[in-house]
């Protein structure tokens, strides 16, 4: 058994833990450089690798694989699985939930990725700025008209809307479609039993339909792209892993930039020497944008990894086998890597584009969206700042409606007072 601290496993979906995941995660990052943490019902203890460099370590260093089939000469049962079967997901749909290419490791991934990854170049993002500018301020147009006694649900009509539209787009889901996809999200979140099942069934059977028209109708989106890739080497990609592929770039599309969005605004308007400096220069948007990020970032810890040999940790050790979990929210909370971490500051991060703490991971899985979900949070800061510069919280911030799931940082909602030339602005 590998060397653990004196206290037992952590449950990582206790309430107080959830509730304040920046102060719990702080204290046991002073423990020990690792803890033992369990998921309710299963018996497998996960190791929570907390410390910034040691985050770093487990995200970047090959003996760490996301698929423990990958572990040579051991037997591993894959936590994630047993999770997916404890939310009553049907076996026949866990495959598009546990194969995609953030489950997968080497060649594997490597293809997976290069399918994609030419749509997520730095030259395609920035081309692709005019269009999620233009998408944010027709967003930022209608929100009066949701107001209701001058205050607007800002997740709900701007964070939302705006990376979903732009991620459809992208892959080529048709605009009368994109309500659903934010409702079968919304499911997939829940964490009551079965609850993911009839979303999930839903988006498999919706994308196998629209592969289909595709086939039929090409367009220049990112589908047709997999479709053609498929069709002349099925090799490169199978019917499971194009379905599996559109799905997790839908998803992760949009959920992670929307709740940046969301969590970003709400921290800039409780801060208000941080709203009056990017104010005042809105050229710091980029060091913002990953400070926010640092700060609030919406993603709490990644998917869970496994050694694939004996891995040493100061005086503590991750046997062959063993799955770990990298705790971002305290590695971007980490006083070792950061002064004064608790601290809010947008001037931060060295410049916009080199980036410092680890709220899109790091190594081989780093977030293949992240300079995208970067410029979407850029595009709707800046808009929304200048559009609204009387822009306040609509409720007092104790009174703000967090959504409260492990290791997850959301809001459900963010009501917003509007104010434009010092006047309210009235729905109608």
């Amino acid at each position: 058994m590998s060397t653990s601290s004196t206290a037992g496993p952590v449950n990582l979906f206790d309430a107080d833990l959830v509730r304040d995941p920046f102060g719990g995660y702080a204290r046991l990052r002073e423990q020990a450089p690792m803890v033992r943490g369990s998921f309710p019902g299963l018996d497998s203890p996960v190791w929570l690798v907390t410390r910034y460099d040691d985050v770093k370590t487990v995200l970047g260093d090959r003996r760490f694989v996301n698929n423990p089939a990958n572990v040579p000469g051991a037997d591993v049962r894959n936590i994630r699985e047993q999770l997916i079967e404890a939310r009553g997901i049907p076996r026949e749909y866990a495959a598009y939930i546990l194969d995609s290419v953030l489950d997968s490791d080497g060649d594997d991934h490597l293809r997976l990725r290069r399918l994609v990854s030419r749509a997520f170049t730095a030259r395609r993002v920035a081309e692709l700025r005019p269009r999620v500018e233009e998408i944010a301020e027709d967003l930022l147009d209608r929100l009066p008209g949701h107001a209701e006694n001058g205050v607007a649900d800002l997740i709900e009509h701007f964070a939302y809307p705006l990376p979903i539209t732009v991620i459809c787009e992208l892959v080529g889901i048709p605009e009368e479609d994109r309500p659903l996809w934010r409702e079968w999200g919304r499911g997939l979140v829940s964490l009551r039993p079965g609850a993911m099942a009839e979303p999930l069934r839903h988006m498999v059977t919706y994308i196998r339909e629209l592969i289909a028209r595709r086939r039929s109708e090409p367009g220049g989106d990112l589908l047709t792209g997999l479709i053609r890739a498929h069709d002349e080497d099925g090799d490169r990609l199978t019917d499971t892993e194009m379905v599996t592929m559109v799905l997790t770039l839908v998803l992760a599309g949009h959920e992670t930039t929307a709740h940046l969005i969301g969590n970003g605004t709400a921290a800039l308007l409780t801060h208000p020497d941080q709203l009056a400096a990017l104010r005042a220069d809105p050229g710091l948007l980029p060091r913002a944008v990953h400070e926010l990020m640092r700060w609030c970032g919406p993603v709490q810890g990644t998917r869970i990894r496994y050694a694939a040999e004996d891995v040493e940790f100061g005086d503590m050790t991750v046997r062959r086998g063993e799955p770990v979990m990298a705790v971002l929210v305290s590695a971007n909370y980490d006083p070792r890597r950061f002064d004064d971490p608790d601290r809010l500051d947008i001037t931060r991060e060295p410049d916009g584009h080199k980036e410092v703490h680890v709220g899109f991971g790091h190594g081989l899985h780093y977030c293949l969206g992240a300079a995208l979900a970067r410029q979407e949070g850029e595009v709707a800061f800046g808009a929304l700042l200048r559009r609204y510069p009387g822009l306040e919280l609509g409720v007092a911030p104790e009174d703000l409606d967090r959504q409260f799931l492990p290791f997850s940082w959301r809001l459900a909602r963010l009501p917003v007072r509007l104010e434009e030339d010092g006047q309210l602005i009235q729905a109608g």
